[in-house]
């Protein structure tokens, strides 16, 4: 063959084959264009064999030995291993060719396309995510070790009943709100890790706040109490809302913001310490639930402003679907009274009715100013938060 200049070399001594050769000759490859040349120096036995063989298996020619003894030449072949570079910064939108790609990264070409149906950032972005996604990697708690056990009292039949009443009532709205993410995460193109990763942190929460209001109710003696047919009917509305945004509006502005006053209801009237100290975490991680949500909502309204009547509308929709459920279900009423009143005796049940009905005012009150602050005029936020389910979530 007439006589060629290497476009670059590559000094492999004695080095085999199965010892890891390939490596340094993609190495040296990866930065020739096609048809330029590599020239190898290799010493190891059966060296040239294993050379021409590889060359055929990678697409690319073995022109023969050089000059030098132990010198052989490679053309670089025309097999395209190209890639597309996405770059770092936060895409409009994510090619299904991207996959699972981390954002960030190169993506060979000619891989498959992966199906995820949120792909666009104004469906799923929210402010200050990596914000929530830090503080709920730090705030994380174990029900095994972080609550008191030890420290439960023996309480009155009636205050306990009430207590683990409650709880059941907590625990099968943390079962909504868990499988609500759940739902949307596998749908979430990789792109978004930063809402992957909130909404991955807020089905962990929600599955630790399970198991500890649930243990709760066993802790005591009397165990879990009853579920409530329009409990579950208007949880059903909430998990099978099929849009993100909208889903999003329902569970962490209007159901989890309305948890955020009962949780510090709970809280502030319980009767022993562990129910307490339970109902402060909650709180403070369904805080952080509230704040994506927020943050979502507002993002996705500046953009399209119209879309505050869509989320209007499910509200509406909800509260018509939810027409046959008068009130808050008595099993859930009675157990309120009973657990911030005391006990069942007259002016315990008043004083407990009292209170209840004070918990109903705020609840109305932070929707409305939530509401307001995503830009609801007064009006609609005063009507939005009245047609809100009366079973809270």
């Amino acid at each position: 063959m007439p006589e060629s200049v290497p476009n670059a070399f590559v000094e492999l001594e004695d080095l085999a084959f199965h010892e890891g050769v390939p490596v340094l000759l993609r190495r040296a490859l990866g930065p020739l264009k096609p048809s330029e040349l590599l020239e190898v120096h290799g010493d190891a036995s059966e060296f040239v064999e294993n050379l021409q063989a590889w060359c055929r298996k990678e697409g690319h020619a073995y022109r023969g030995a050089g000059k030098a003894q132990g010198r052989h030449l490679i053309e670089k072949g025309t097999v395209d291993r190209s890639v597309t570079r996405p770059g770092p910064e936060v895409k409009e939108a994510a090619k299904p060719a991207w996959g699972l790609a981390p954002r960030g990264a190169a993506v060979e070409l000619g891989g498959p396309e992966f199906s995820f149906p949120l792909r666009q950032k104004r469906e799923v972005w929210g402010q200050e995510l990596h914000t929530i996604y830090s503080r709920a990697a730090s705030n994380q708690w174990a029900a095994a070790k972080d609550i008191p056990w030890s420290e439960l009292p023996k309480l009155p039949a009636e205050v306990e009943g009430a207590v683990c009443q409650v709880m059941t009532f907590l625990t099968e709205n943390e079962f909504a709100a868990l499988y609500v993410p759940a739902r949307f995460l596998a749908r979430i193109h990789p792109h978004y890790r930063e809402v992957s990763a909130v909404l991955a942190m807020q089905v962990a929460d929600e599955a630790r706040h399970a198991e500890a209001f649930t243990r709760r109710a066993e802790e005591g003696g009397v165990g879990l109490g009853t579920t409530a047919a329009s409990s579950q009917l208007s949880l059903q509305t909430l998990i099978e809302e099929p849009d993100f945004s909208t889903a999003v509006f329902l569970l962490c502005v209007m159901g989890e913001g309305t948890f955020l006053s009962l949780l510090k209801f709970l809280e502030e009237r319980a009767p022993d310490p562990v129910t307490a100290c339970l109902m402060r975490l909650a709180h403070r991680d369904e805080g952080r639930h509230v704040a994506f949500g927020m943050e979502h909502i507002r993002y996705v309204t500046i953009l399209e402003p119209a879309r505050r009547a869509t989320f209007a509308a499910a509200v509406e929709r909800r509260s018509q679907m939810l027409a046959s459920v008068s009130g808050l279900s008595p099993y859930v009423h009675d157990a309120l009274v009973v657990y911030c009143g005391g006990g069942v005796q007259p002016a315990q049940i008043r004083r407990g009715a009292s209170f209840v009905a004070d918990l109903h005012r705020e609840m109305d009150r932070a929707r409305r100013e939530r509401l307001q602050a995503l830009g609801f005029s007064g009006q609609d936020a005063e009507a939005l938060s009245a047609y809100h389910t009366k079973n809270f979530m």
